[in-house]
């Protein structure tokens, strides 16, 4: 080999190894400048300030235009750590009416990179939220005291109705799981929590703005850089009108008082949720302000769970308010005409005991349903099950799948969150509970008047009854009725038509009528109007019955469809009939007569907390 061969060879190692050190201090060079962000803070931060404006939350209307949630100034202690000179830590305590000690751990909770991820010392930090304007009035004339601290302005939430909280929901401050996954939000930001804060939060919090603001040599604020014209002006939230009436829903938790359930209305025409009370409640000003976490955590250990939502989240057994589906199904599927009768002789099914109550036997479905006949709904369910020439697996699919259709057994997609979706077994539970071993509707046949494995929430039950009220089809419920310059999603304009032929609604809605007339609804009666319902009561294996109604008004131009539930209260015609009628009156007529007024005063100072031996909290 050549000496000038090596010489070239050594020539092309040499120029290599410069070019990967060149490229080094090349790309070393751009992350410190582009990629790494620290330096620029750093500069900037000297000579400049970057203030977010927050938004306006957008606020809360009802549906008859009522403000229900607006918003007030609130006030936060920023600061720039970098900027903190030398103050008085006493002279701030004194100032914010608080302990040094305090002051201390608030001010480790700032530094504490899990608590307050992103943290940097060239950015400005939150130290202390939610001042009261006193100690904002004090601090504001002291701020030149204590160097590096600023006064950030926000707004949060205040409300005109006692009523509605798991409906509203609150604001909260951001997790390091909502920054991480939303680049909106920074540390120290809030968001929406539970109702429709957090389900329409987008369209609520609106867009930040910032202004950047001068800064001296000593850190002293001199004013907009370049007269603000670099400054970007915060957009408000959207404003909310929900479906909700809140003069129905204040009242439905008043005669809610003392017990444990739900109520459900719903206007069945639009699918638009009238009222939804869950009981017991909580007023919703409880969680805004310094006391926010101590009153969220009274409320998590409240043994009554008043943040559970009974309305969406219970699962219940849905007792005789399930029968209407039965006669439906088995009117489709050819098992029963109007005319068919079925004997109850006490209850007997094939020497199977199913309890009823005294009425006329034979029955036919009309009569059926107006008496809340066990007997007649379990002889369909049977003769539907074990039909001659068929598998009772297939024939319970289909059962199934009408329900599905109907609304049970899957969430509806109500716009709030944590919707339960009941339960509605399939034949392969059966078949996995029986261990393969032939089953039959006598292995079931409880599920034929809502006990059983069979759960439904209010929501679904009031659902229902509005696919009842509209002959044969029901519009997804939901509590927003509109959106400030957008549209409403368009799955609640759509349609939804069950496989079953209207004529069958037109049977049921008589038989429910028959209910009021003359059945187990009289309660229900309203003076100049025509209303259908059908009793619930629910078997609770815990302890006493559950009382149960749904019921919907006027018969042939409905404007209201209704679900009550009452944990541990009895009768349906007990607690649910009566507290059904009195929403369905005070929605129609905007009062209750003066021939009811002791139905009414009754259910508001009843307890069916104490009345069941549960322990009132």
């Amino acid at each position: 080999m050549s000496k000038d061969y090596k010489l070239a060879k050594r020539r092309y190692v040499i120029a290599g190894f410069i070019c990967v050190i060149v490229a080094i201090y090349i790309f070393r060079l751009f992350s410190l400048q582009v990629g790494d962000t620290k330096y620029k803070e750093n500069a900037e931060s000297n000579a400049f300030l970057r203030r977010v404006i927050y938004p306006a939350r957008g606020l809360v209307f009802d549906r008859e235009g009522r403000l229900v949630v607006f918003n007030q100034p609130a006030y936060d202690v920023m600061l720039i750590p970098k900027d903190v000179g030398n103050f008085d830590t006493l002279a701030l305590c004194k100032v914010l009416s608080i302990t040094k000690e305090q002051l201390l751990e608030k001010w480790a909770e700032m530094k504490n990179p899990r608590k307050n991820p992103g943290y940097s010392a060239y950015t400005p930090q939150k130290l202390i939220s939610h001042l009261s304007a006193e100690d904002y009035g004090r601090l504001q004339e002291k701020l030149y005291l204590f160097p590096g601290f600023f006064i950030q302005t926000r707004t949060v939430r205040q409300y005109n109705y006692v009523a509605g909280a798991n409906i509203l929901g609150n604001i909260r401050e951001v997790s390091a799981t909502d920054v991480e996954r939303d680049r909106y939000y920074r540390s120290g930001d809030y968001t929406g929590d539970l109702g429709v804060e957090k389900s329409y939060e987008t369209h609520l919090r609106g867009v930040k703005g910032v202004e950047i603001l001068m800064k001296d040599a000593y850190g002293r604020i001199k004013g907009k850089y370049e007269n603000g014209v670099h400054d970007v002006a915060p957009i408000s939230g959207r404003n909310l009108t929900l479906s909700i009436d809140m003069e129905l829903q204040e009242y439905g938790e008043r005669l809610m008082a003392n017990k444990i359930g739900a109520i459900v209305a719903i206007e069945p025409a639009t699918g638009e949720i009238l009222a939804l009370v869950t009981a017991p409640n909580y007023d919703p000003a409880l969680l805004v302000g310094k006391e926010r976490g101590k009153n969220y955590a009274a409320l998590v250990n409240d043994p009554q769970k008043p943040l559970y939502d009974r309305a969406l989240q219970g699962a219940y057994p849905p007792g005789s308010t399930f029968k209407p589906t039965q006669g439906l199904i088995f009117l489709q599927q050819g098992v029963i005409t109007t005319s068919t009768q079925y004997p109850c002789y006490h209850g007997y099914i094939n020497k199977i005991r199913v309890g009823c109550h005294g009425h006329g036997s034979p029955i036919a479905l009309k009569p059926a349903l107006a008496t809340s006949c066990n007997a007649y709904f379990c002889w369909g369910f049977k003769n539907m099950i074990d039909k001659r020439g068929t598998k009772a697996f297939d024939q319970f699919e289909i059962w199934k799948n009408y329900l599905v259709q109907m609304g049970y057994g899957y969430k509806l997609g109500v716009d709030l969150p944590f919707e339960s979706r009941g339960f509605i077994p399939n034949s392969e539970f059966y078949s996995k509970s029986f261990r393969g071993a032939n089953w039959s509707a006598n292995s079931i046949i409880s599920v034929a008047i809502g006990q059983g494995e069979v759960l439904a929430t209010p929501l679904q039950i009031a659902n229902l009854c509005a696919t009842i009220a509209n002959r044969g089809h029901y519009f997804t419920p939901h509590v927003v009725k509109s959106i400030a310059d957008t549209v409403i999603d368009a799955k609640y304009k759509e349609k939804h038509t069950p496989d079953i032929k209207r004529e069958y609604y037109e049977n049921i809605a008589e038989g429910m009528r028959m209910a009021v007339l003359g059945g187990t609804c009289r309660t229900a009666a309203l003076p100049g109007i025509e209303v259908c319902g059908k009793t619930g009561t629910a078997q609770n294996p815990h302890g006493k019955d559950h009382s149960a109604f749904m019921g919907f008004a006027p018969y042939h131009d409905p404007k209201i469809a209704i679900a009550v539930y009452v944990e541990n209260a009895g009768f349906g015609a007990t607690f649910g009939v009566p507290i059904g009628s009195l929403m369905m009156e005070k929605y129609l007529t905007g009062d209750i007569s003066p021939a009811r007024k002791g139905i009414e005063e009754r259910m508001l100072n009843s307890n069916t907390i104490i009345y069941s031996g549960v322990k009132k909290h």
